[in-house]
């Protein structure tokens, strides 16, 4: 293991003399690259978008988890360069990399993100060389896609650079648990590599997991977040099924979470949204198919996720038929177009979903969000957060909660407005007959 390459890299790390390069700058790379470089590391952070470049020279955030205080610290420094010149691999000791893994419209993974990563790599290629996968991936990529082709070029794993596996667990928006210290699952093509990958982590990461291989590695990403898929759609058809026999989901919820062992609660919702959960286990069930297996539950659990956002809206539409006759015509204020509370990230957001179904069905439909300003729709057009104006609510046939943002003034909503549909018991404990929670079966309509 000790050979002088290794030998050498080792020391530029445990000194923090190595310089690091992040590829892509998003939700991953941007805390990740800003992190290293508090911590003494000089990190060139590889970004192909010259508009999101420009905007971090300029000390200018555009992503939750990173202050722009703390952005502007490390730019100031000169330990963070972001910069659309790959060339700068030459100089790279240590690669992160962190472009997007999203699906294809046929549900297949998308590697295009990747494929061109490995080109970039390939171009800049040199000896001693720690390279880190943290995009998520079906087990398999990091051997398949960058070993296959590294020793194409005749550069052995282990020896003449180093390869390993880190799947990134960014939680967005989550002040609990960062960067510092969510455990960070490791697995290297060699021994040499995850000894090299650890000892690079532990610099800014409090505990580090070990694995055996990447494989081991890209295969926890995935059930983690599988696990999750299954349990909110297994709580989604809870839901649903609590309705038709007059039952709250959410007491039910709260009584079975008293148990101290043998049970998670999961909530219910308009479905689900992000980066992950709508597309990992996707990328699992597509790599079993290639072995022949069939896994029933991720495709099940997709099935009735995915069938959420259409829920929702034919409970508006019961809504809208017993008030109007018809939903057409209707004004709806969508509350929340982020996936998730207190959060300006709408990926895969089911609100989206929501918002053009109910547009098809001829609604007239408009969104506030504190934290999301517009969104594209499909049609490219941008569409903007109107501000929530109380003594205008009941305007609005019927306000349909889809994020549950803390700062969102609940009591005086349901003072304010006419009808409300509620996905995510923002209006617990609340019994009026105009409000209706999704997993409940109340309010005014009448299932």
């Amino acid at each position: 293991m000790n050979t002088p390459i290794f030998s050498k890299l080792k020391d530029k790390i445990d000194n923090r003399e190595a310089k690091v390069g992040v590829m892509g700058l998003g939700y991953v790379g941007l805390p990740l690259a800003v992190e290293l470089a508090k911590a003494g590391y000089h990190v060139y952070g590889f970004e192909v978008d010259r508009s999101r470049v420009q905007q971090l020279h300029a000390a200018d955030s555009y992503i939750v988890d990173v202050p722009t205080s703390e952005l502007e610290q490390v730019i100031k420094s000169g330990k963070f360069e972001p910069t659309t010149n790959f060339s700068a691999l030459l100089q790279v000791d240590v690669l992160s990399i962190c472009v997007p893994s999203p699906l294809t419209k046929s549900d297949e993974p998308d590697l295009s993100y990747l494929l061109a990563a490995t080109e970039q790599i390939k171009a800049y290629m040199h000896e001693g060389l720690l390279i880190i996968l943290e995009s998520t991936t079906y087990p398999g990529t990091t051997e398949e896609l960058f070993e296959k082709e590294l020793a194409a070029l005749d550069y052995r794993v282990g020896k003449d650079y180093f390869l390993c596996y880190s799947p990134e667990r960014i939680d967005p928006g989550n002040k609990q648990y960062t960067i510092r210290n969510i455990p960070k699952v490791i697995g290297g093509t060699t021994p040499a590599c995850v000894k090299l990958g650890a000892s690079f982590y532990q610099r800014i990461i409090e505990k580090i997991i070990e694995v055996s291989s990447p494989k081991v590695a890209e295969m926890s990403k995935l059930l983690e977040n599988v696990f999750r898929t299954v349990n909110i759609a297994f709580i989604n058809e809870m839901a649903m099924l609590c309705e038709e026999m007059g039952v709250d989901v959410w007491e039910a919820i709260e009584a079975a979470g008293s148990k101290p062992f043998g049970y998670m609660p999961f909530t219910p919702g308009p479905g689900i949204g992000g980066h992950c959960l709508p597309l990992d286990p996707l990328y699992l069930s597509w790599k079993a198919k290639s072995v022949n297996f069939t896994s029933k539950f991720i495709e099940l659990a997709h099935e009735v996720n995915r069938s959420m956002p259409h829920y929702v809206c034919m409970k508006v539409c019961e809504v809208m038929s017993q008030m109007k006759g018809t939903i057409m015509g209707s004004r709806i204020l969508l509350l929340g177009m982020a996936y998730k509370p207190d959060i300006d990230d709408v990926r895969e957001s089911p609100s989206l979903d929501v918002y053009e179904q109910l547009r098809e069905m001829g609604a007239h439909v408009f969104f506030h969000d504190p934290h999301v300003q517009s969104f594209l729709d499909k049609h490219g057009t941008v569409v903007f957060s109107i501000p929530l104006n109380l003594e205008e609510l009941y305007s609005y046939d019927c306000v349909l909660v889809l994020t549950r943002h803390k700062v969102l003034p609940y009591q005086e909503i349901a003072k304010n407005a006419r009808q409300i549909i509620d996905t995510r018991n923002a209006f617990k404990g609340v019994r009026q007959p105009h409000i209706y929670r999704l997993g409940t079966g109340s309010g005014s309509i009448e299932c």
